[in-house]
């Protein structure tokens, strides 16, 4: 692509770089110039404007983003994501689905080092998506781009994002509380992040804070996808009281701990087939902790083992949460 001041006598085709005034209207950049565009830029005493001409081999901005981004979504269908042509050199990725967005972020890492004219950029790996909410946007700086280029960035990014939709629709949570406690704040906001993802909870459970009430309770579970347990006491020990209740149960602990703040006191395991997720004490309030990320994946089909949780460290400082009984840096007692 060649780019920079053109003779209008030469500038039939090019295409306008900078938007200009008229005398009556605008000419937008962007714009091709044909015979009726040069005679009114003739008309304001104009011999020359800062154009682009693509040349062979060359894509326009429009035709290479959206190639780029059909590359990145092959079957928009199956991914659960619309691709929208906005022009510019434009092209954005919005969700067709409540759900995760997957991204693979080794393919758009190397589909942005191809060529500095051809962007991606994505939201976070697993971030939840409400539908119609934008996943991505791919955007050609230049007017125009070597073909060469786009075709190494399609096969660089070739399928590299997803939307997972929700995959439950049933959650149970169990909870023991203290004597001034009815649970309800605990229900509520655990309730609130399910129905965010379209997940219907059971009736609030009470049980007494002991493992063989809890491992009643875990035992009489029936029709939900996703078991919650949220104890009064937080658990410190992967032998404490709740995780031993699982375990009594018939199921198995994965992983006890994570490596995100607010959220630390998390575990995972399963019971039947069903996960079971030990809340910390944090996810009784609505600010985003470290349970958030288990249970989201998990609603939308997502599988997370104990590796999984121990990668989940890198961005896991989250906002500190006033209402925790200890906060990072409490004042020594």
């Amino acid at each position: 692509m060649r780019f920079g001041p053109i003779p209008l006598t030469e500038a039939d085709g090019a295409i306008l770089a900078h938007s200009i005034a008229l005398t009556e209207g605008r000419l937008r950049k962007g714009c091709r110039l044909g015979p009726a565009e040069i005679a009114r830029l003739r008309a304001t005493g104009r011999t020359e404007v800062i154009a682009a001409r693509l040349e062979s081999g060359d894509m326009h901005e429009d035709e290479a983003a959206l190639a780029i981004a059909a590359a990145l979504v092959p079957n928009p269908v199956v991914a659960g994501l619309q691709l929208k042509a906005v022009g510019t050199g434009r092209v954005n990725i919005h969700s067709d689905v409540t759900g995760l967005a997957e991204v693979l972020a080794d393919r758009v890492d190397a589909l942005n080092a191809v060529d500095p004219m051809i962007t991606l950029a994505t939201v976070p790996r697993w971030q939840r998506l409400a539908q119609g909410e934008m996943v991505a946007t791919v955007k050609v700086i230049a007017y125009g781009v070597a073909q060469t280029s786009v075709e190494a960035a399609c096969s660089a990014g070739a399928n590299a994002l997803r939307a997972r939709p929700v995959a439950m629709s049933r959650a149970v949570l169990i909870q023991t509380v203290t004597d001034a406690d009815d649970g309800e704040k605990g229900h509520r906001a655990i309730q609130k992040r399910l129905e965010a993802l379209h997940v219907k909870m059971q009736p609030k459970r009470i049980v007494p804070h002991r493992q063989s009430d809890i491992a009643a309770a875990l035992s009489s579970v029936t029709g939900a996808d996703l078991i919650l347990i949220l104890t009064a006491s937080a658990t410190s020990d992967p032998h404490d009281v709740a995780p031993e209740a699982v375990r009594q149960a018939g199921g198995n602990i994965e992983r006890f701990g994570m490596p995100v703040d607010p959220g630390n006191l998390l575990f995972l395991g399963q019971l039947n087939g069903i996960p079971v997720v030990g809340l910390p004490g944090c996810a009784r309030s609505p600010a985003l902790n470290g349970a958030d990320w288990v249970m989201e994946r998990l609603i939308c089909g997502v599988p997370v083992t104990g590796a999984d949780i121990a990668g989940m460290g890198v961005g896991g400082l989250l906002k500190e949460i006033p209402q925790r009984g200890r906060l990072r840096e409490a004042e020594p007692e």
